[in-house]
């Protein structure tokens, strides 16, 4: 299932993925805490997630509950940005999330052991 999430929205998903199943009451709390988003705006956006079927709607209290995993979302930001930035091209974003940062060894070796892991 892909679903596409706008930034507000991945926002929205990003409280509930952290904070698990919790009140829309709560995640409006966070919302304005973090962004200065009033009721009405974190309300509008928890709906259109829910009509996207990325969360769910429990009763008693308007509970919100994720539909999808966080990783799903992941994978298909990645590829997207892939195809759309780097014309499909994984080393090229590698490249360009390394850019002219000097890596520690530390960060190679955990790097090597993702490559070799995939493998």
């Amino acid at each position: 299932m892909d679903v596409k999430l706008f930034d507000s929205e991945l926002k929205v998903m990003n409280v509930i993925w952290r904070e698990g199943e919790c009140p829309a009451k709560r995640v409006a709390s966070e919302l304005n805490a973090r962004y200065g988003w009033n009721v009405n705006t974190a309300y509008t956006l928890i709906k259109r997630c829910i009509a996207k079927g990325a969360l769910e709607r429990m009763e008693p209290g308007f509970v919100c509950r994720p539909l999808i995993p966080k990783s799903q979302v992941q994978r298909a930001e990645t590829e997207e940005l892939i195809e759309k930035v780097f014309d499909g091209s994984r080393p090229q974003l590698f490249a360009s999330l390394l850019g002219k940062e000097r890596l520690t060894q530390e960060q190679l070796d955990r790097l090597y052991k993702l490559v070799e892991d995939w493998e």
